[in-house]
């Protein structure tokens, strides 16, 4: 994580097994080397290891030559990454509100589900499974007791929400029925998330 932002940084190009391996491993057991980095820090590894655009390392969830077994148990590590680091390091402010004082580890928190590239290939079956993990791993995350994991959880059931409408409405329904006492502004952004309406 140290190279983020340089030109000749070391660049990852490894067999996609070998990557999901990895990247699960990561998630699952979070090497205690990741306790050194800043917020600052992680925010930025975190955002190049899941963005498309940046580190291509989650390529490996659309490749249909990797066993979707795989493929799916690199998705659900999301849930240990959310429950053994997002939790603990994330500041109870709301990033949808550009809240000041966050954690800077806040941000990719935010728009995990955004940026990680859940689409499954060209398989159907396989979009299926993935996307149905993910959504299963959000579902986890929301009952966290954290406003930054719960408000990334209906962020990305809130994208969900076109593809799987009633399963996202039941999960936000329950969340809303036993969080009458949050946040007003985390429960308003919920009842948006309900009908799509996240950016």
């Amino acid at each position: 994580m140290g190279g983020f932002g340089k030109v000749d940084a070391p660049f990852w190009s490894g067999p996609l097994t070998l990557t999901a391996a990895y990247v699960t491993r990561l998630f699952e057991q979070l090497l205690p080397t990741l306790g050194c980095f800043s917020d600052a820090a992680l925010n930025h590894g975190l955002n190049y290891l899941i963005s498309p655009g940046l580190g291509e390392h989650m390529r490996c969830l659309d490749e249909p030559s990797l066993a979707l077994a795989v493929r799916e148990r690199c998705v659900r590590s999301c849930g240990d990454l959310f429950r053994k680091l997002l939790l603990a390091r994330c500041t109870p402010h709301l990033s949808h509100r550009d809240e000041p004082g966050r954690s800077p580890l806040n941000a990719v928190c935010y728009m995990w589900w955004d940026i990680m590239p859940v689409y499954g290939g060209p398989v159907p079956g396989d979009r299926q499974t993935l996307q149905l993990a993910a959504l299963e791993t959000m579902a986890d995350i929301l009952q966290l007791d954290s406003l930054a994991c719960q408000e990334s959880a209906l962020h990305g059931l809130g994208h969900w929400h076109r593809t799987f409408p009633e399963r996202v409405e039941s999960l936000i329904d329950a969340f809303l029925s036993r969080h009458a006492n949050a946040r007003p502004e985390l429960l308003a952004y919920a009842r948006a998330a309900r009908c799509g309406c996240v950016l």
